[in-house]
Order: C-alpha cells, then sequence, then structure tokens
C-alpha cells in the first residue's frame, strides 16, 4: 500500500469502482449510480465531453487538409488502427496512438483501441442483435469449450431493460435464434433492398433479410433527439441520437450526484486482501505525472476490453493468486474470440434508374444466421455460423476521381446518381480456443512501468472450413436477387479486426475451467465483476454490445442484492 495517511484514504474511497468508461463500464457506472453507489469510473484515456469535444462533427469532405487521409507520419503511429481501415482525418483524434503504447505480437492481432473518455462507444457499429439459445447452448451440444452458466430466459428482461434504455430502432421478425426485442420505429430499405429481400426469402428456406437493429434513434427518446441521417456517427453525434457513454449513460450518471470521473487513470491491478478474500481498491498509475495512487471501494467491475481487462487481472499478483486475480483454473487470457470480418459478395444492379433514397442513413440490412439452426440446414463442413450486415446503394460524384474525362458534359454526369450496387459481409462465429490466448511479457514494460501485453491467438481449421462459405453463400443471394457482375472478397485481416475481441475471463459454472460464475464474479474474489467481452463463454455472430449492457446491468443488480444481504 502507498504511504497514505488517514484522511488520504478515506478521500480515496468509494462505494464502487468501474474501471473503463466504454460501453459497458459507461452502463455499469449509471446503474450504480442511479442506485445510490458514490461510484469511481478510471478512464486510461484524455477526457471527452458531449459535443464539445467532436471537432469534425460538422466538416465537409474539402474541410480536411487531406480530404480524410492520414498522413504518412500518421499511419506510423497508428500503424495498428490503420491496417483495420476504420481510423481516418475526421476521427483519428478518438484512436489509440500505437507507436506511444505498443503491444507484443507473436500472431498478428488487430486490437482496434479508443483512449478516450467513452472509449469505443463512441466508433462502434451500433448493431444490436440478442444472442438465443441457439447460441447459449452451443458449447454444451458439440462439447467445445465449456457451457455457459446462463441461458436466454436469464437475460431477456435484462435485454428489455437495456432496449428501453438505449433506444434500439429494429423490425420484428419473428425468428427463435434471432429473438426480438422492445423496438423503435425501424429504418426503412431502400428500393434495391427490398427487392433483394423479397427475393432471397422467396428462393431460400430459413434466410430472411431485415433492416439493422440499430441503437440510432428514429424518434425522439429520452430527451434525445431523432438521427439526422448524416452518416457521421464516427465524429460524434452533437444530437445524441447515436447511443455512446458521454452522451447518455455518463450523463446519467453524473446527474445523480454519485459520480466521479477520473481521466488520464492507467489501471495497473486490484489490491485483494488476503484476511477477507476481497478485493479492497485498485492501483492506478497517473498517465501524464506517473505517480501510483491507490483508491478503495466496496465493489469493483472491470470493464477495460477483453484484453485490458484480462491485463489488469493477470497484474494483479499476490501469495493467494501467484497467476493472477481469480486464475485458479489457468483460463485468465486464454480464449480469445472475435468474428470473422471483410469477407464477403458484392454486385451491380441494372435499372430502378428513376429511384433514389433519401439522406445517408447510418444502417444497413442484416441477413441472420442461416446455417447450422436446425436438422434441415445442417453442414458437415464446419460447426456454428454466420449472419451478413451490407445494404445497397447508388455510386455518387467520387466515382470520377479515378477517370481520364474532362469538361462541362463530364462535371454535369457526374450531378447525376450512378450504378446501383449491393455488398454483403459476413460476421461468422469463432471458437473459443484455449491456446489462444494473450498474456504479460515477463520483461518488457510499457512508460507507466506495466508489463506489455503479447497476442498469440489465431484462425484455425473450423474458421479457415467457414471462410470460403461465407463468401459462396453471399455470391448464391447477390446472383439469385438478380445481381449482375457478382464477385467474392476476402480483405484478410488477423483476429481483432472485426472489434469484438472477447473470453478473456470466461463465464462458467466451474472454477476449475472459468473466471466467473453466472453472475460475472470472479470465482473466488466476489466483489469483483467482469462484464465487457472478457466474460464470454463463445462468440456467436452476432455484434456483441447490447449483450454486454445486458449482463452488466444484471450483474449491478445482483451485487446490489449481495450488499443488501449483507454478503458483499
Amino acid at each position: 500500500m502507498s504511504n497514505l495517511n488517514i484522511k488520504a484514504v478515506a478521500e480515496n474511497t468509494y462505494d464502487a469502482i468501474v474501471v473503463g468508461s466504454g460501453i459497458s463500464g459507461g452502463f455499469a457506472a449509471k446503474e450504480l449510480c442511479q442506485k445510490g453507489l458514490k461510484t469511481l469510473v478510471l478512464e486510461r484515456g484524455r477526457l471527452v465531453t458531449h459535443i464539445q469535444d467532436y471537432p469534425t462533427m460538422n466538416m465537409d469532405p474539402w474541410d480536411f487538409e487531406n480530404r480524410g487521409k492520414l498522413t504518412h507520419s500518421e499511419r506510423e503511429d497508428f500503424y495498428v488502427q490503420a491496417r483495420s481501415g476504420f481510423v481516418n482525418e475526421d476521427n483519428k483524434h478518438f484512436y489509440h496512438n500505437d507507436k506511444a503504447d505498443p503491444y507484443i505480437e507473436e500472431q498478428q492481432f488487430d486490437w482496434i483501441r479508443a483512449d478516450v473518455t467513452g472509449g469505443r462507444s463512441l466508433l462502434w457499429g451500433r448493431q444490436c442483435y440478442r444472442w438465443s439459445d441457439l447460441d447459449f447452448e452451443a458449447n454444451a451440444k458439440e462439447g467445445i469449450g465449456i457451457d455457459w452458466p446462463i441461458r436466454y430466459r436469464d437475460i431477456a428482461p435484462w435485454y428489455d431493460y437495456a432496449e428501453r434504455y438505449v433506444g434500439v430502432s429494429g423490425e420484428k421478425m419473428g425468428l427463435s435464434h434471432l429473438p426480438d426485442g422492445q423496438f423503435l420505429p425501424p429504418m426503412e430499405m431502400n428500393c434495391l433492398e427490398k427487392h433483394v429481400k423479397k427475393e432471397i426469402e422467396s428462393k431460400f428456406p430459413f434466410r430472411y433479410m431485415t433492416i439493422g437493429r440499430v441503437a440510432n434513434l428514429t424518434v425522439e427518446h429520452n430527451g434525445r433527439g431523432a438521427c439526422q441521417s448524416r452518416n457521421r456517427c464516427h465524429r460524434g453525434c452533437p444530437y445524441g441520437a447515436y447511443f455512446s457513454s458521454i452522451s447518455v449513460t455518463l450523463p446519467d450518471a453524473a446527474k445523480t450526484g454519485n459520480l466521479t470521473l477520473r481521466p488520464n487513470s492507467v489501471v495497473h491491478s486490484v489490491i485483494y486482501d488476503a484476511q477477507s478474500g476481497k478485493a479492497t481498491g485498485v492501483r492506478v498509475v497517473d498517465r501524464e505525472s506517473k505517480e501510483m495512487i491507490e483508491y478503495y471501494a466496496r465493489i469493483i467491475f472491470l470493464n477495460a476490453s477483453a484484453p485490458a481487462t484480462a491485463a489488469i487481472m493477470l497484474n494483479s499478483t499476490s501469495d493467494r493468486f501467484p497467476n493472477g486475480l481469480g486464475n485458479d483454473s489457468g483460463e485468465l487470457g486464454h480464449n480469445i474470440m472475435d468474428h470473422h470480418y471483410r469477407l464477403g459478395a458484392m454486385g451491380t444492379f441494372e435499372g430502378m434508374e428513376d429511384k433514389y433514397y433519401k439522406g445517408r442513413r447510418p444502417n444497413g440490412i442484416y441477413i441472420p444466421r442461416f446455417r447450422n439452426i436446425n436438422e434441415q440446414t445442417k453442414t458437415d463442413a464446419f460447426l456454428r455460423g454466420y449472419g451478413y450486415q451490407g445494404g445497397a446503394t447508388r455510386s455518387n460524384w467520387g466515382r470520377g476521381a479515378a477517370s481520364k474525362d474532362f469538361g462541362a458534359d463530364f462535371k454535369d454526369g457526374l450531378m447525376q446518381a450512378g450504378d446501383w450496387s449491393f455488398r454483403i459481409g459476413g460476421f461468422g462465429e469463432v471458437l473459443p480456443y484455449h491456446e489462444n490466448r494473450m498474456y504479460l511479457h515477463a520483461t518488457e514494460k510499457d512508460e507507466w512501468d506495466i508489463p506489455k501485453m503479447v497476442f498469440d491467438a489465431g484462425y484455425k481449421e473450423n474458421e479457415r472450413n467457414m471462410r470460403p462459405y461465407i463468401m459462396s453463400d453471399a455470391a448464391e443471394m447477390l446472383e439469385a436477387a438478380g445481381l449482375q457482375n457478382v464477385q467474392t472478397y476476402d480483405g484478410g485481416g488477423a483476429l481483432g479486426i472485426g472489434v469484438h475481441e472477447m473470453g478473456t475471463a470466461r463465464m462458467g459454472r466451474d472454477p476449475k475451467n472459468s473466471v466467473l460464475n453466472a453472475f460475472n464474479q470472479v470465482h473466488a474474489v466476489k466483489n469483483v465483476f467482469v462484464t465487457d467481452g472478457a466474460c464470454m463463454t463463445s462468440s456467436g455472430t452476432q455484434n456483441p454490445s447490447i449483450t454486454y449492457m445486458a449482463l452488466t446491468a444484471r450483474a449491478v443488480d445482483h451485487a446490489m442484492k449481495e450488499i443488501n444481504r449483507r454478503n458483499l
């Protein structure tokens, strides 16, 4: 313990500590504060506030010095983030500087980070799809990994709760493997999307297409304005129509008077007390001064992201936990998962030249998983399955950028809408493998004297078998819908590129093969909860953020009940 006097200890003591301010951390903070707990939120990145710190939110393409591109030196600074293609001149201020704070790759791992208040809630795709028992039961039925300690019935009311709060627009479909939710009015498909939907559903049993279920408001909701269809979400939404921690959960937490937010706080480790068998707080290194500070609380929520949460726990060693906090099973840091990404098919469409669409809809279509959902769709080629996201657009004036044409007629032509095209990309499930892991380097440390993370994880046979099917099924559907010039694509990339990293502190029933119990508590340290992607026991095909939020609300509810029973 640092040399803190009694007054300093009191000043640094809270009811709860939340590590991380992203999707799950922000939700934890809101829930804890609204339940009356004085809560400290620790964010390793700089302070970012809603609207005030969205410098590019209203800029047009021609307002940027480099027309949206990163400079050569910036690409060196963002060498991992740039591999993804997500970071550009208009949003670089939210992304992590890889050169300043690198990690080590035994196998390539594309870890996309946002070291700012709100984390990746400022950058996420906002797609919100529930899991079903097809997902929660898969491991047990197939003998893969370990069984989830929960089922859909356990989390369904918390999905309801999270969706009502967040504001998820979408269409109810009545599919058992993609449960319906509490939806705001759906966005509208354009004419080509409606045509493709009709053709796919008429020609392929068990294949369906819907508008994306997305955390963009289609109507005013809980004091937030409706989406303006600008499609500038990744720059920060001044209307609050795009759900993020800094526009929704953290302000709601602050309204209670119970929130303390501390940015530039690099969490070193969790403090464990052997006598009580509980955690008493966390050690923090000030990002700028490098000073070590200790904060104390009754309960701790770790929501730093799957790799970062596991790293904090691995670095939290003691006589009781020589291999990391709660790591009796040896599974901490293992079982890294993500989703297949950047592969699918695209094609062009002839016709509908007299039709267009209004605005720049920040959403696309969704084709739910249709492989291995029942006996009729079973394949022996691979386990699990994949869904698709994408949509139809008409090309704009940008199509003339590489043209050799010139003159008034050429320019006038670019002011007319171009050809229709349709693209769909697959999100496929990656299985949990013990050997897919991250760990702490034995000697190399970062500038805050914390061991660097090492990633050693990659695709295996089931994933390699699945990828050709993701592409061929996409092409088959587009061709059946009347698209021409259909081509498949595979943009490659490693684990992490889907930005859905999961599994490093998985939930389970048995402390011998898992880190967390059914309520996201560390088995052996009951006042520490993990509700970010680290907790996941399998990866499904769906974007996971709404599941993290539902699990977080459920875990906070359980924590409060345990506090009232004097068990925490």
